[in-house]
């Protein structure tokens, strides 16, 4: 280990050390970017770059490899980066716990589904800042499926089926689903009675990449999945057009029945062939493998998934 880096971690080291300094490196590592970092941690970039720069000089050691299109650690980065992740994580620790009278704070970066966030987790957010008044949540909601580690996010909850990722998942439960249209589409195309029935009818389609997949009903039948084409007037990739268009009478949606009960329960929408519906969706949180999690992210995850864990099957 070269000399710089057999002091830094030292005791005496270490307690002396600007956890701010090494915050900074933890993020431009994370991200691979100076630009990213600096926006994450509410800083100039300049000031980051100059951050980075007087810790290698006082290492004595070059951290990071920089190039005009990407920045990542050396291989005395990578060690420099486990050791600082275990020191910053536990001075957090330490802060919190010879503090205890005062409320967790800092900012949380979490992304979630657009429904998750509109229907369960906005109307419920004056509780969680009556617990925790000092922390800011920063909530990305949105369709895309975002790089945890790149857009630098804390946790993400997805549902859908997981691909493999190299992050820590963790399954919440299921959302059962339903087929439904609007009262106006069934006067206009009828009600269908069986699958066979579909040939005569439309399908909103949603699709994450527009025209990278034909439109297609799906539902379980003898434990398998069997999927049937169909035709489609419109193509959208987000949660709210895909329920607007089915207001509209466009088509027929599957949709998760948390996301359209109320819309049931009221009329607006109509719910089609219950016997034959595609399998449940899972719900997921996902966060960053070997990289602990600060206390206040830990606090806002547990109340995330006490509130929505009771609501999934």
């Amino acid at each position: 280990m070269p000399a710089g880096l057999d002091t830094l971690f030292g005791l005496g080291k270490q307690c002396g050390m600007d956890l701010a300094v090494v915050r900074s490196f933890i993020k431009v590592a994370e991200l691979a970017s100076f630009t990213h970092a600096a926006e994450h941690l509410g800083i100039p970039k300049s000031r980051v770059s100059l951050q980075i720069k007087a810790l290698e000089i006082e290492l004595g050691v070059r951290l990071l490899q920089r190039t005009t299109r990407s920045v990542r650690p050396t291989a005395d980065g990578e060690q420099f980066l486990t050791r600082a992740t275990r020191l910053v994580a536990d001075a957090d620790e330490l802060g919190a716990m010879f503090h205890a009278s005062r409320a967790l704070r800092g900012v949380v970066r979490i992304d979630m589904p657009v429904t998750f966030a509109r229907e369960f987790v906005i109307p419920k957010l004056p509780e969680l800042y009556a617990q925790y008044p000092n922390i800011e949540l920063q909530l990305s909601s949105t369709d895309r499926l975002v790089d945890l580690v790149r857009d630098g996010f804390d946790c993400v909850f997805r549902s859908g089926a997981l691909h493999d990722s190299g992050l820590v998942a963790r399954r919440l439960g299921v959302l059962p689903m339903t087929n439904c249209a609007s009262p106006e589409y069934v006067r206009s195309y009828g009600t269908p009675r069986e699958p066979a029935d579909l040939d005569r009818h439309l399908l909103v389609h949603y699709a994450n990449t527009l025209g990278a997949e034909p439109p297609a009903f799906e539902y379980r039948a003898a434990g398998k999945t069997v999927t049937r084409a169909m035709r489609s007037l419109i193509t959208v990739n987000n949660v709210d057009a895909y329920h607007a268009a089915c207001r509209a009478g466009l088509g027929i949606i599957q949709s998760p029945r948390l996301g359209v009960v109320e819309r049931l329960a009221d009329g607006s929408l109509v719910e089609l062939l219950p016997d034959h519906v595609c399998a449940p969706m899972p719900v997921s949180l996902l966060y960053a493998q070997g990289r602990p999690l600060a206390k206040r992210v830990r606090a806002v995850i547990a109340w995330l998934v006490q509130m929505v864990q009771p609501r999934l099957a």
